[in-house]
């Protein structure tokens, strides 16, 4: 039997995934064998008349040999290729405005802001990505949390994959800004917060004397250090809370730092030129997220390779992956194919769609037909489109590849 679908590639994903049921008064059956596709797994080298099973939406199996249950729905995809649900890194579509007009809002979550009817969601589903990461858009300072979704659900609970575990900054200005101000309103929201919480910090030692009916016996400073490790994190407001979170989950206030009261978030750090990537780099390690930091370049910033191979940090790169510009002196035109430069530095990196859905650059597979085209791996590019990317959202022990125990978002 072969399988017709209005999906299209990724039309397999109602019945492989178990979030997505097949309708509401039909449950999803328990085991679904799809046999004798060519494989191409990611994590390893193609397999051909392959059988892939998949029980309760996992992978269960995958090889030549594989023994098929007997209640098991059965397609035949003789003449198909299976890989892994392509992954979207970061996109604000999908989502009712990119940004809101005040700069700084890391308050905000992208829940509040998705719309699950959006044609994008349907078109992205056609083009074989089966995660997307919906985020706030490059026109801030800082955005607020993103989300990764699958693109298929009645509402975003059902879409949902993973919560907010990255938050939005953007060292590229915002209209209206330049980089001196972006960056001053940047460093001034930390401060903010750093202040805050101090300030938090004295009022919780303050109330802790009250309450054991003693009274204050320090100066305000001394007061701020010894109330570090009361803050609980009921004591925050979502805009702290997770600024918090970004630099690590824990108070500190001087040199005195309390235990970790929240779990830490990662931050995709926009950077529009080769001018922003060292001021990003270095202003993450300062604030304790490097570690979790994902950079979204502009076009021009692979002129800071060398800065990003010391970073050795996962990157997002531009949906125009060719960057042209032009010698002021004598007119010539310049060509680079930025992918390859990151591909022959040996950095992790997810290509994103381009924004014009009449063009075949807004199909993540065409972006990696077009890096294997400019000289990039085809291996390469397609870790680029799925494990990659699986992997800088923390996904990469269930998304990105076609391995035994994780969930089975494939496309056919």
């Amino acid at each position: 039997m072969h399988i017709r679908n209005r999906f299209g590639l990724a039309g397999l994903l109602a019945f492989l995934t178990a979030a997505a049921p097949l309708a509401a008064a039909q449950a999803p059956p328990e085991h679904v064998a799809l046999t004798g596709a060519r494989v191409i797994p990611i994590s390893g080298p193609p397999i051909d008349g392959a059988t892939i099973l998949i029980t309760r939406g996992k992978i269960a199996a995958i090889g030549e040999d594989v023994e098929v249950p007997f209640d098991a729905r059965v397609f035949d995809v003789s003449d198909k290729v299976v890989m892994p649900g392509l992954v979207l890194a970061h996109t604000s579509r999908g989502t009712d405005r990119a940004n809101e007009t005040r700069p700084v809002t890391p308050q905000l979550d992208v829940y509040d802001s998705i719309d699950p009817s959006q044609l994008f969601f349907e078109d992205t589903l056609r083009g074989g990505v089966t995660a997307v990461h919906v985020m706030p858009g490059n026109n801030t300072v800082i955005g607020g949390l993103g989300r990764v979704v699958r693109p298929i659900g009645l509402d975003l609970d059902e879409m949902t994959i993973a919560e907010g575990a990255f938050l939005k900054i953007a060292v590229g200005p915002r209209r209206g800004y330049d980089p001196m101000t972006q960056r001053a309103e940047l460093r001034a929201a930390f401060l903010k917060h750093a202040d805050a919480l101090a300030k938090l910090a004295e009022r919780r030692y303050e109330e802790q004397r009250e309450e054991d009916e003693k009274p204050l016996d320090v100066l305000p400073d001394e007061a701020r250090k010894r109330g570090v490790k009361l803050i609980r994190a009921e004591d925050l407001d979502d805009e702290n809370r997770n600024l918090l979170r970004l630099t690590g989950g824990f108070v500190k206030v001087g040199d005195e730092a309390g235990d970790p009261i929240l779990p830490p978030l990662g931050a995709f750090v926009y950077c529009e030129r080769a001018m922003d990537v060292g001021f990003a780099v270095q202003f993450a390690k300062d604030h304790g997220f490097f570690d979790r930091l994902v950079l979204v370049l502009g076009g021009e910033c692979y002129k800071a390779i060398d800065e990003l191979k010391a970073a050795a940090r996962p990157v997002v790169l531009p949906p125009d992956l060719l960057y042209r510009e032009s010698d002021p002196i004598t007119g010539e035109v310049s060509e680079t194919f930025v992918a390859k430069v990151f591909a022959d530095a040996g950095l992790h990196f997810a290509l994103v769609p381009g924004p014009d859905t009449s063009l075949p650059e807004r199909l993540l597979t065409y972006q990696a037909a077009r890096c294997v085209r400019n000289g990039v791996p085809r291996d390469v590019a397609l870790r680029a489109i799925t494990a990659w990317p699986a992997e800088m959202l923390g996904l990469g022990d269930r998304l990105g590849t076609l391995e035994v125990g994780k969930a089975a978002h494939l496309t056919v």
